[in-house]
């Protein structure tokens, strides 16, 4: 009797401490800690909306900090031409973009800002589509109408950006200290550099020389690599060698007979003007003498450089004495000169002081 009596206030117990955590669901299997350290899904929202293209922000000063902003009117357009990111609200999904920009400013990932320069300056019709100097607005909701709202959160780096800052110290230490390398890395780095912009400039005329053929023969645009000149593609995007299709108006035949005979006057232009031979030569040498002087400069070779120029410069600042005769004598000459005097007289007065010694002995 005394063991089921113990039986049953354990299960007391337990029944009990399963009414205190009734807020946990029967159903999840994700424990408690788990799901209390789970990202908040506007944060996620917020994070993949802020990193999307099409969104159009721009950067302004903040009360005297750099924030990245966007107008209303183009978060609403953004959400409605790409519904993509709604689904990472999960329940949330079907709210409209006033309600879920009104959650992120309640949830202080998003604040409302407003214009400091609220009137039309001198010289212009109306005020500035992009202004660079915000302040807090006082009503935090949500308004299409010139409207600017700013992310309060850090954007998170990439692991690449990371590095690379580090790295960039060091590199700008590696170019300055290029001139005492040795001799074989002064030359593959040139060669290396030199290759490297060849190559990118060769890829350049090649892609507009194939633009220009098939806009002139066919009027079609074709841009292959598309995205080499691209400031925000990716490192993916940036080599993608399969232009899109044109989805523009085909261009008229006048327009293009106009844009071939350009082409052609350009080429005879470029081809009257070209150098000769003997003027390309000298152009190779002097820059064969430059590119000489970089890759054979030596600290040595520059030590010594400036002692024989400290040298040459004593030499010309020593004065020189004209003796009327054309002959003329230099300082250190002068001072030769005088010390061979001197070395005469202490001669001849040891020479008379030794005559009056003897001289005085014969007398005695």
């Amino acid at each position: 009797m005394k063991k089921s009596g113990g039986v049953e206030k354990k299960r007391v117990r337990r029944s009990s401490g399963a009414v205190q955590n009734g807020g946990r669901d029967p159903n999840s299997d994700t424990p408690p800690r788990k799901q209390s350290a789970k990202k908040d899904v506007y944060q996620v929202f917020a994070e993949k909306v802020r990193d999307h293209k099409e969104l159009v922000s721009r950067w302004a000063v903040l009360q005297e900090t750099r924030v990245e902003y966007f107008r209303g009117k183009d978060f609403t357009s953004f959400l409605r031409n790409h519904p993509e990111p709604k689904d990472i609200l999960e329940s949330d999904r079907n709210l409209e973009p006033e309600d879920i920009a009104n959650a992120l400013l309640r949830k202080n990932l998003l604040v409302r800002c407003d214009r400091v320069v609220k009137t039309v300056r001198p010289g212009k019709k109306k005020l500035s589509t992009w202004p660079a100097h915000l302040e807090i607005f006082a009503d935090q909701v949500f308004s299409e109408n010139d409207a600017f709202f700013a992310w309060t959160f850090v954007k998170q780096r990439p692991l690449w950006q990371t590095l690379l800052s580090f790295f960039w110290p060091v590199l700008t230490l590696a170019i300055c200290l290029f001139p005492v390398y040795p001799h074989r890395c002064k030359l593959l780095i040139l060669y290396s550099c030199a290759g490297l912009l060849l190559l990118f400039l060769s890829l350049l005329l090649l892609r507009a020389t194939i633009f220009g053929a098939l806009y002139i023969v066919i009027g079609k645009r074709v841009w292959f690599f598309p995205n080499i000149l691209a400031e925000e593609a990716t490192l993916r995007e940036l080599f993608r060698f399969w232009p899109k299709k044109d989805e523009e108006e085909r261009p008229k035949w006048t327009t293009r007979v106009f844009y071939a005979v350009v082409a052609i006057l350009v080429i005879l232009l470029l081809r009257h003007h070209a150098p000769d031979e003997a003027a390309r030569a000298r152009y190779q040498k002097r820059v064969s003498n430059i590119i000489d002087d970089v890759l054979e400069w030596n600290p040595r070779l520059a030590l010594s450089g400036m002692m024989e120029k400290q040298q040459n410069v004593v030499n010309a600042t020593e004065p020189e004495t004209d003796f009327g005769d054309g002959s003329k004598m230099s300082s250190e000459d002068d001072i030769g000169s005088e010390t061979v005097s001197e070395q005469r007289e202490a001669e001849v007065s040891d020479s008379t002081e030794d005559s009056d010694q003897h001289k005085h002995h014969h007398d005695i």
